[in-house]
């Protein structure tokens, strides 16, 4: 459950950070993709890091007292494949994790990938007629894309997209909202909150962590993190877990920048 207070802008927060960075030995640092390291774009296919968050990453990532991880609802080898220097990577939500050179997969979501594949093929036939209304099959989860459907079409997209997936999901699948987004889940209690816990329980417990991210997926990781370490929104004031805010993937590479330099000497 979320809070009812909007998080503060970072600078509000610094002195609270430098704090409680200075009785930590390390720092986890999990970051989302879309919307955090890459501006949200159209095209989803054309989605990229901006070249300071890349330089950033890397900088952080080569850190002895640092550990990366990126936290995708992208499949994991998307996301994998579109920024480098992080030693971990959790995709579709969490239901795919990567660490110590092992991918580890959801058994359900592993099971259910028929009925993804199934219903992302019939969505793909029901909303061909609807102008730039897009389907992306991502193994274990599936995404309806309406940024660039004319906003009168946007209702016809939900309906039919919940229609589909009630029809032929039964009670294996679900449908959560996005930026834009529709997403076709496995009706399992997982997402990325789940994926984070597994990577901080793995850190030593003077481990300061952190998580940015932009969306309503990312609520469940700033849970895990705060209060103990800070979860970071990236956009709008709205109520949110997260205690701290970023306005812009600009903003994001200016904080990851200052945790690379100040930030990681304050740890004991």
């Amino acid at each position: 459950m979320t809070s009812e207070t909007p998080p503060s802008p970072i600078d509000e927060q610094r002195s609270r950070i430098r704090s409680r960075l200075a009785e930590g030995s390390r720092l986890l640092c999990c970051l989302d993709f879309d919307g955090t390291l890459a501006p949200i774009v159209e095209d989803p296919d054309a989605a990229a890091p901006t070249a300071a968050n890349e330089a950033a990453v890397a900088t952080l990532s080569a850190e002895p007292a640092v550990m990366t991880a990126i936290v995708s609802g992208r499949a994991l080898s998307d996301v994998r494949d579109r920024i480098d220097g992080p030693s971990t990577y959790a995709g579709n939500h969490g239901l795919e994790l990567q660490r110590d050179g092992s991918v580890a997969v959801h058994p359900v979501a592993r099971k259910r990938a028929a009925h993804v594949r199934a219903v992302c093929a019939t969505l793909e036939r029901v909303l061909n007629p609807v102008p730039n209304a897009r389907v992306e099959n991502k193994r274990l989860t599936g995404t309806v894309h309406f940024r660039t459907v004319p906003s009168a079409a946007r209702p016809l997209v939900r309906r039919r997209t919940h229609a589909i997936v009630d029809r032929f999901g039964g009670d294996g699948l679900e449908v959560s909202s996005g930026k834009c987004i529709l997403e076709i889940e496995p009706s399992i209690s997982w997402g990325k909150g789940n994926a984070v816990e597994l990577i901080t329980a793995e850190m030593p417990d003077e481990t300061i962590p952190i998580y940015i991210g932009d969306d309503v997926t990312d609520e469940s990781a700033f849970q895990v993190v705060e209060p103990d370490g800070f979860g970071i929104r990236v956009g709008g004031d709205d109520p949110s877990a997260a205690s701290c805010r970023l306005d812009s993937p600009k903003e994001v590479a200016s904080f990851l920048e200052w945790l690379g330099t100040t930030g990681v000497d304050m740890l004991e």
